[in-house]
Parts: structure tokens; C-alpha cells; sequence
């Protein structure tokens, strides 16, 4: 077939046209693709347009058996880097202890919720079939704590990759460094997998301001803040989705039916552990009056140690401060091992010591206080209504975690109903009521108490999507 010159010419006009387009995009695509180091960016922009990139191709090309198996992934390089992760953390934070944040690590990288939870629904009938399925929201904005920096990340990665989102974090700065690692070892482990580059990313430096920027950027669709008060309230401000994990400064009450040596032996366990930074950890204790030296006679049998009330007044001076109306906790008091902190008293006792523990009203500063240190207020109270609505005082309202010591199941309803809490433990210390290892059902360290979520899973970062086949479908 002859082909004119003018036919020629087109097609040449069409191909150079072609070249210079695609030049163009590459050349713009060379210089707007952001470059990072395994996942962690210099700039705040570059960490979210990364993990919105990955989101394309995570939505394009990965199915929900792509999901489990970079999620696994996940699992599998916390367990591997557990000890350099916890020895890290406490290096850089100076909070807590190695050996329980080694468990806190393989617990959320074993019992953080995946894809299992992402079931279908469907209903059929004369109209036809109805099927509702979970669908990601996109790029997540995440803000992570100092006081379990990476066992949070670890526990966010696996339930947000799980809805298929993907993920910008603006660590902590007290935790930078070892949260940094967490990403690119996170990335390297599920690149290996088949994974697209950078679905989760960070910024090196976190700050303030990139904290802002990433709850204001357009291509943030959702926002998951685990931090504390004053970062949950700047998430609060922006028009998105968020699932925020608020305070939370949970009382315990001994009443007189209750078995004292259980209850000194689980809260001791629960409040030290970590050197009590769970928000979820025990933080006062009501104890009644009938039982109340026998309990402080077993609570020290457990080999913690008694301040008298002035030694109580005198560390609150020295650890705690007043702001506006609330009490806050000085940093170098945060958990720390209980030996440090009685330093400030001068006195001297083994780094071995749980718990130190003293009465007080219950007004003080250390029961009024989230105050996450090795240092716990117990509180004298007339009978279980008297306790119940000293427990309420302390609670302040925050509907995070209480619980309770009672033979009496009457009284440990009432008690769960009036706290009203997101979590609640009977006859068990109140880190038993987040699941894992330690208690049952699923664990997450996201307790979302002010956006309602409570102990979340995957759909908690999922939109849920309907499809109607109008008569059709339908077998039966």
C-alpha cells in the first residue's frame, strides 16, 4: 500500500509529538517523585505524596491475600528487631523497662487484628442481592507516642495496611530515631514480600508543624492520633475522619469481699508494667476501709515500697506541676524505674522494686493526675458507694479504663456501668482488658475513647461500600 508524503509527514508530527510528551512527563515525574531513604523523608510534602504514590499501586495491583502477606512481613521483622527496638526506646526515651517492652513488641506484632476481620456481608431476597464490603480511605495521617513508640507504629501498620490504606507518621521527637528504623525495616521486609516502595513513610524530623501539615494535606484522607491531649485536640480541628486515642487515668476499687492477695499481686503486675505508661495501667487505687491495711500489707508483701503520706506530698512537689486546672506529670518522673524516682527522696532501693505506693486524700495531685510513674496513690474509702463515686471523681469522665476487686457480681455491674469506661477488668489488672497475650480477644494500642471506636481493628479504618444487583444474583 503506498503511503503519501503528507501521510509521512503526520506520522512523524505524531511520534515527535509522543516523544516530547512523554519526556515531559518523565522529566516532570523525575523531578516531583520524592526521594527518601527506605520509607523516612526530609520533608513532611515528599513522606505524604510517597505513600499516596504507593496507595495507587497498593489499590491497583494488591488483593486482600497481597495484604495478609506484607502484613505478615510486618509481624515478622518486629519479632526479629524486638530487643534492638526496645533497647533503642529506652535509650532515646529513657522510659520503661527492656524486658517488658520486648513483650509489648512480640505482643503487637502476633495479636494486632489483619485482614480476618474484613468479612463480607451479603443479603439476598425477591429484590435481588446486597453485598456491603470494607474500602480504604487512602493516605492516614498518624501521630505516635514516646511512651510505646514503636509497638504503636507496629500495631497501626498492620491494622491501617490491612483496610488497604497506606500510611504518613509524624513519630513523637522524644522517639524519632528508633521509630525511623521501624519504617525502613518495615518497608525492606514487605518490598521483599512483592510490596510497592514507601506504603508507609515518615518525616526524619517530626515537629509540630509537620504535624500540622500532614492533618491539613489534601491527600491525607483520615487521620489516627495516639498522643497526647493537646495533639488529639489539634487533630479534632480539621475536617477529616479521625480515630483519636484521648486521656485516660483509670481507678481501681478493692471492696471488702475481695480476694486482697489477687488483688495486690494483678495490680502490681499491671501498674509496673513498663513502669506503668499503658494509658491503660492503673493509676489510683480506692481501697475500703474495713480491708484497707490489709491491703497495703499484701500490696507490700509484693515487694513494693511504702512511703508515708509526707514522703507522697513531698515527691508530688518535686514531680508534679499545675497547669490552669490540671496537674501534669514533670518528664524526668515518666516512667521511670521506681528506684529513680525514690532517689528524689533519698532513698535508696533496688532497681528490682515494682512499685512505690502511699496513702494520700483523694484530692491529691496523684490521684487527680495522669501521671504514668512507678508511684501509686491509695486511697482510703468509707464502703463500695463511697469508692464508686471516688472512682468516678478520679475517672474525670474520660470513658478509658477502670476496674474493680469484688466477689459480688452485683456490685461489679453497677461499678462497669457507672464508669462506663471503653475498657473494664473484674478480678485482673486493667492491662488483662486489652486482649493479646495477656487477657483475650484482640489487642490494639489504639483505644479510641473520644471519637467512640474503643479498642480498635481494621474496620475502624475502612469505608463501608454497598452494591445492589436488582433481581439478579439471587440462587436460591
Amino acid at each position: 500500500m503506498d503511503i503519501s508524503n503528507d501521510q509521512i509527514q503526520a506520522i512523524v508530527q505524531r511520534v515527535v509529538e509522543n516523544v516530547i510528551e512523554q519526556s515531559s512527563v518523565s522529566k516532570q515525574a523525575s523531578i516531583t517523585e520524592p526521594k527518601g531513604n527506605w520509607g523516612v523523608f526530609d520533608d513532611m510534602n515528599d513522606a505524604i505524596e510517597a505513600a499516596h504514590l504507593a496507595f495507587l499501586e497498593y489499590k491497583e495491583r494488591c488483593d486482600i491475600q497481597c495484604r495478609k502477606k506484607f502484613i505478615d512481613s510486618v509481624r515478622q521483622m518486629t519479632i526479629d528487631h524486638a530487643e534492638q527496638f526496645s533497647r533503642m526506646t529506652v535509650e532515646e526515651t529513657k522510659m520503661g523497662r527492656i524486658e517488658h517492652k520486648i513483650k509489648k513488641h512480640i505482643n503487637a506484632a502476633k495479636n494486632s487484628p489483619g485482614v480476618e476481620y474484613l468479612q463480607p456481608k451479603a443479603w439476598s431476597g425477591k429484590n435481588g442481592l446486597a453485598i456491603d464490603e470494607y474500602a480504604p480511605f487512602g493516605v492516614i495521617g498518624n501521630i505516635t507516642p514516646s511512651t510505646h513508640p514503636v509497638p504503636t507504629m507496629v500495631n497501626n501498620i498492620i491494622i491501617q495496611l490491612a483496610g488497604g490504606n497506606t500510611i504518613a507518621f509524624n513519630p513523637h521527637p522524644s522517639a524519632k530515631k528508633v521509630n525511623a528504623l521501624c519504617i525502613q525495616q518495615a518497608n525492606q521486609y514487605m518490598v521483599k514480600a512483592g510490596a510497592p516502595d514507601n506504603l508507609v513513610t515518615c518525616m526524619a524530623e517530626p515537629t509540630i508543624e509537620s504535624a500540622e501539615i500532614l492533618f491539613a494535606h489534601p491527600k491525607v484522607k483520615m487521620i489516627s492520633a495516639t498522643g497526647g491531649p493537646f495533639m488529639v485536640d489539634m487533630a479534632m480541628k480539621y475536617p477529616k475522619k479521625v480515630v483519636a486515642a484521648g486521656p485516660g487515668n483509670p481507678p481501681v476499687l478493692v471492696d471488702e469481699t475481695a480476694d486482697i492477695d489477687l488483688a495486690a499481686k494483678e495490680i502490681t503486675i499491671s501498674a509496673s508494667y513498663d513502669n506503668n505508661v499503658l494509658c491503660t495501667a492503673e493509676k489510683e487505687i480506692f481501697v475500703v476501709d474495713s480491708v484497707f491495711e490489709k491491703f497495703m500489707k499484701a500490696f507490700e508483701k509484693e515487694g513494693n515500697i511504702r512511703l508515708t503520706t509526707i514522703q507522697m506530698n513531698q515527691l508530688a512537689q518535686k514531680a508534679l506541676t499545675k497547669s490552669g486546672k490540671h496537674w501534669l506529670i514533670h518528664r524526668d518522673y515518666v516512667g521511670r524505674n521506681a528506684n529513680i524516682i525514690a532517689k528524689a527522696l533519698g532513698i535508696h532501693i533496688s532497681d528490682e522494686v515494682p512499685l512505690l505506693f502511699g496513702e494520700t486524700d483523694r484530692k491529691h495531685p496523684w490521684v487527680v493526675a495522669e501521671q504514668m510513674t512507678s508511684c501509686l496513690p491509695v486511697v482510703r474509702v468509707k464502703d463500695f458507694e463511697d469508692g464508686l463515686q471516688a472512682a468516678l471523681d478520679a475517672e474525670h469522665g474520660f470513658k478509658h479504663t477502670a476496674s474493680i476487686f469484688t466477689q459480688d457480681m452485683v456490685r461489679a455491674t453497677i461499678f462497669s456501668k457507672k464508669l462506663d469506661c471503653d475498657v473494664h477488668t473484674i478480678n485482673g489488672g486493667t492491662f488483662r482488658g486489652d486482649g493479646g497475650d495477656l487477657g483475650e480477644a484482640y489487642f490494639s494500642h489504639t483505644i479510641a475513647t473520644p471519637t467512640g471506636e474503643g479498642i480498635c481493628t481494621p474496620l475502624d479504618f475502612c469505608r463501608k461500600r454497598r452494591i445492589m444487583t436488582h433481581g439478579a444474583l439471587r440462587f436460591v
